[in-house]
């Protein structure tokens, strides 16, 4: 699972953050990886998984490559962040199905839903 994120340490991403930090055990029972993407830096990254006490990874993508490549570029408030996207990707690479603009109260949740789907 590939989300894209505006900024670290903000209230919405910290929210979704949070959810998928506490669904962890789940996402690891369907043998899913969870990654998030934002362009802030590593150092960045480094405090907020310190701060939140996140244990998976975040990927800093500061000239926007990856972000750019998943259709999730957005201006925000005069910069260039990602937009809040999702997307589920088999291991084979191929994606499996895609969030845009997602709410991040619920999303832990439907993507888990939508996991258990695709594995079926």
């Amino acid at each position: 699972m590939l989300y894209f994120y505006p900024k670290d340490m903000t209230p919405g991403c910290t929210i979704e953050a949070h959810n998928f930090q506490r669904d962890q055990a789940q996402y690891d029972k369907l043998n899913a990886a969870v990654v998030g993407v934002s362009a802030d830096s590593v150092d960045s990254h480094v405090e907020f998984c310190t701060k939140e006490n996140l244990t998976f990874k975040l990927l800093a993508d500061p000239g926007h490559g990856i972000i750019e490549k998943y259709g999730s570029l957005q201006e925000m408030r005069g910069m260039t962040v990602a937009a809040r996207n999702t997307f589920l990707v088999d291991p084979k690479g191929m994606i499996r199905k895609v969030y845009t603009g997602v709410n991040p109260n619920p999303h832990s949740q439907e993507v888990l839903a939508a996991l258990a789907e695709l594995q079926k």
